[in-house]
């Protein structure tokens, strides 16, 4: 099977002499010896026509660039995973006995990786972070695996259901639609070993959007509910609202505009009160008053409504300047809130910063939706 170079290099919008340039500037950064500038230009060309294959070198440069797997860039087929082969006995024991008295320190330490890599994924963007999520997955999988005994394999499993969800939401961004899936399924294994409502109901609710970006929306909304029913009363508070707008999010994309509403409402009733935005029983829940504005002027630009825009510019006064990625998507809804109102001047402003947004953080999702709404204008 050939390789995908081109079909990931058109999802981003670069052209071969952008993808040249981002090479090289890669190789700037990270003191990589690389080829001339004209013959990146052959190198890719041929590359891309399968006369020339990619070298672990250049895979190494194009991977976080193009937020690909190596069996995404090279076209491998996904074929299931092995576990670690263990080399005789003694091996075998010895890797149970690790497994076994892994402290709740080391625990934390794993779990405080997924934390930075959610900060840097926020800030930068998931294209760059592809190999450091791949590695850190496979250090939590490799250690439930012999991870024997409930006491032990129950902390590792929660903190794989949070890494994972996470690396599904990276890999969804990026586009890796499949990568998203198989790793929502990973995480909501993990939340079901590990008894824990909370990482399966979100893990359920994000994977809705996979469905939704299919073009399966009404699938997606009856993920989304059947999250909030497995939830019931064991979730926090502000899960129970993130559960609640992400159910308006996908009743407006279905157009159930009634529904949408109610949602909303109950996504407000059910927010604590307050400026905390952290979720202190799920560290990937940020959601406050003015994430929640932000969220319901998402949902009401979906459906048309005029109160979108004000909702849409309080949320973006307010917004913390650190989630870049959240800030293009905002201006996307603000170009979409416009697109309603027949204000084309202002739909074309904020799908400008909204581009350059989307082009720091990668996101081949924000992309397709500014491609959209550009070609409505």
């Amino acid at each position: 099977m050939g390789n995908r170079l081109r079909e990931l290099r058109t999802a981003r919008g670069w052209s071969q002499e952008r993808l040249v340039r981002e090479i090289e500037r890669y190789a700037r950064q990270h003191v990589a010896v690389v080829a001339s500038t004209a013959s990146l230009h052959v190198y890719i060309s041929e590359w891309e026509n399968g006369k020339r294959p990619i070298t672990e070198r250049y895979a190494a440069i194009l991977r976080p660039l193009l937020g690909a797997t190596s069996s995404e860039l090279l076209g491998i087929a996904n074929s299931p995973a092995v576990p670690p082969t263990a080399d005789g006995y003694d091996e075998l024991v010895s890797r149970i006995e690790n497994a076994r008295s892994i402290s709740a320190g080391a625990v934390k330490a794993l779990t405080d990786q997924t934390e930075l890599l959610r900060t840097f994924d926020r800030q930068m963007g998931a294209a760059s972070l592809v190999d450091q999520m791949a590695g850190h997955l496979t250090t939590l999988e490799e250690t439930l695996t012999f991870a024997v005994l409930p006491d032990a394999r129950q902390p590792v499993a929660r903190a794989l259901a949070g890494a994972a969800t996470l690396a599904a939401w990276q890999a969804l961004d990026v586009g890796a639609v499949e990568r998203a899936w198989r790793h929502y399924e990973l995480a909501k294994r993990a939340a079901q070993e590990a008894n824990e409502p909370m990482y399966l109901a979100h893990a359920m609710a994000e994977q809705a959007y996979v469905l939704c970006d299919a073009g399966r929306p009404a699938m997606g909304l009856e993920l989304v509910r059947d999250a909030l029913r497995i939830g019931g009363g064991r979730v926090s508070p502000r899960l129970k609202a993130w559960l609640h707008a992400a159910e308006a999010e996908l009743c407006a994309t279905n157009g159930a505009v009634a529904d949408c509403q109610r949602a909303l409402e109950r996504a407000a009733a059910a927010l604590p009160g307050g400026p905390e935005t952290r979720d202190p029983d799920m560290l990937s829940i940020f959601l406050n008053g003015g994430h929640l504005e932000r969220w319901r002027g998402h949902s009401l630009a979906l459906i048309g409504e005029d109160d979108a825009v004000a909702n849409l510019y309080s949320a973006l006064a307010d917004m913390d300047p650190t989630f870049v990625r959240a800030k293009s998507g905002l201006h996307i809804d603000l170009a979409q809130a416009h697109l309603a109102r027949v204000e084309p001047s202002q739909a074309t402003e904020h799908l400008q910063q909204a581009r350059l947004l989307a082009g720091r953080t990668g996101s081949v999702r924000h992309r397709r939706r500014i491609e959209l709404l550009t070609a409505r204008l």
